[in-house]
């Protein structure tokens, strides 16, 4: 079936041409290679980007919908392994992007708050940790012992962050790319690529998250592919969720959708070693539980209109890559490995590449360059 999110007709864009060689080709049209393509062409580069599918076909329609700031690891985590200062920065960086992310965004994006559950009590200890962390260094958070709605007396407490949202990710990066071609940016979809070399420009900018994995050889060990599979139901007649919920670890998320819809993903780590995969496909394991889980959430059986994976990249440090590849004498760029955390990250890291690009410094860059594997 296909995703909820790409059901959605696609807003007719006006065609852009480039003549000649680009000064940027960019592979991948989901949420960064849109967010690059627009900060370079509206920076008067020449922009070309390629995708093997529609824009946002790829991770950027086939996500559970979430906008979350913060990164992937937990905030007192980050804190220990990246060092107190560059977590806080980093942190305040991703506040920044989705703030940025709602000024283009319009109505594909909702600023509802975010739940994140504790599943037990050694969950409810380690987000204990992070709560009184973030509230150290002056982020906004809330503690909750029990949530409103349908969770109620299901969890062992909450962090509820009042700034994220819910987003209709696949109209955001329809707008990004509309945005870009009046900017002047060529769109190629449909067109595979398969070798850099062969692309007509000074730089490449591969914007690809889990797919295209071996596109740089470089990479292959440092970002690595992961399924993420999703459920929505027929819509509820009554509110249950009021926006995006995320427990044990992030395994676990869902929201209601403003039609009723439950959208539901997670549970890979059921099977997490056959979900380290950039095999986009469900699988009977993982959508038999997030259908007994759907249930629950409901409090009552509830039909599925719509099961889909899509891939998203992990690294080894929950960090994204973002800057030059190492070796490539300064044609080759990066944006990706997100680790499930892609739609504020990828926007953000978009615009930070192009940036960099643009020989404009930012401190992100040096936390995220892909050389610090090389250290």
């Amino acid at each position: 079936m296909n995703p909820y999110w790409l059901e959605e007709p696609s807003p007719a864009r006006p065609e852009a041409k480039i003549d000649g060689r680009a000064d940027v080709a960019i592979v991948g049209a989901g949420i960064t290679g849109c967010s690059a393509a627009l900060r370079l062409a509206e920076a008067g580069l020449r922009v070309r980007v390629h995708d093997a599918r529609g824009i946002a076909e790829g991770a950027s329609g086939r996500n559970g919908g979430f906008a979350l700031a913060g990164g992937a690891a937990r905030y007192d985590v980050a804190r220990d392994t990246y060092g107190a200062d560059r977590a806080a920065a980093f942190w305040r960086w991703t506040h920044d992007g989705l703030d940025r992310l709602a000024e283009l965004a319009g109505d594909a994006l909702r600023r509802t708050g975010s739940y994140r559950l504790a599943g037990d009590e050694e969950e409810r200890e380690g987000i204990r940790l992070e709560y009184e962390a973030l509230r150290e260094d002056g982020f906004d958070a809330e503690w909750l012992d029990d949530v409103p709605g349908g969770a109620a007396g299901r969890f062992h407490g909450a962090i509820s962050h009042p700034h994220d949202g819910s987003i209709q990710p696949a109209r955001l990066v329809r707008r990004l790319a509309a945005a870009a071609t009046a900017a002047g940016a060529e769109f190629r979809e449909h067109d595979r690529v398969e070798d850099l070399d062969a692309l007509d420009s000074e730089r490449v900018l591969v914007a690809t998250d889990g797919y295209g994995h071996g596109l740089v050889s470089e990479l292959a060990d440092l970002i690595w592919p992961t399924r993420g599979q999703v459920i929505a139901s027929e819509p509820l007649d009554r509110v249950l969720y009021d926006r995006p919920h995320y427990a044990r670890q992030g395994f676990d998320y869902w929201q209601q959708l403003p039609d009723g819809r439950i959208l539901l993903g997670g549970f890979r780590d059921t099977s997490i070693l056959d979900e380290l995969t950039d095999v986009e496909e469900t699988t009977p394991a993982i959508q038999s539980s997030l259908e007994s889980f759907l249930h629950e959430l409901a409090g009552e059986k509830v039909a599925v209109t719509h099961r889909w994976a899509g891939i998203f990249g992990l690294t080894q440090d929950m960090l994204p890559l973002v800057g030059e590849v190492p070796g490539r004498d300064g044609r080759v760029w990066v944006a990706g490995g997100y680790s499930g955390h892609g739609n504020v990250l990828g926007f953000a890291c978009g615009q930070l590449v192009a940036d960099a690009m643009l020989g404009r410094e930012s401190p992100q860059l040096e936390l995220l360059t892909p050389e610090r594997f090389e250290r």
